[in-house]
């Protein structure tokens, strides 16, 4: 199982990661933006919104992985200080990130059930009863990263 940071940030996901790009010598070795969503009438984007990250994964030179993402209002609990970091969790199976997911969510608060995603992982988030954020992503695909 492997464990990264994720990072929120109010429209400035971008900026921020460039500038780690340089800070810590890393690549970003891919970038996503909420446009690339399908439309939804749930979850209508203006084209400002459209173009802010809706994922991006910053490889260090010892591969490990920094990811992030902008917050949308709307799309989940509001950014504050505090509750822009969460966990990322990747188990080796699908039954893993099932078993991580439900031990975590025990008394905590689901912000997005577990299930198969659009981009063709199983994800789901919660904050769990102490208030930490977490993210459980399993990708059948390929093998986690570092």
């Amino acid at each position: 199982m492997k464990i990264h940071p994720y990072l929120n940030f109010p429209g400035t996901t971008e900026a921020a990661f460039r500038f780690y790009e340089s800070v810590f010598r890393g690549t970003l070795t891919e970038i996503h933006r909420f446009g690339s969503m399908r439309a939804s009438d749930e979850f209508p984007l203006s084209p400002e919104q459209q173009n802010l990250v809706m994922h991006v994964a910053l490889t260090l030179p010892n591969g490990q992985l920094l990811m992030a993402s902008d917050m949308i209002e709307g799309m989940g609990p509001p950014r504050v200080e505090g509750n822009n970091v969460s966990i990322s969790i990747h188990p080796s199976s699908k039954a893993e990130a099932d078993r991580v997911f439900n031990g975590l969510a025990e008394g905590g608060t689901v912000t997005m059930p577990i299930a198969d995603q659009f981009w063709g992982d199983y994800f789901g988030s919660l904050t769990d009863r102490f208030g930490i954020n977490w993210m459980v992503n399993f990708s059948a695909g390929a093998p986690p990263s570092a």
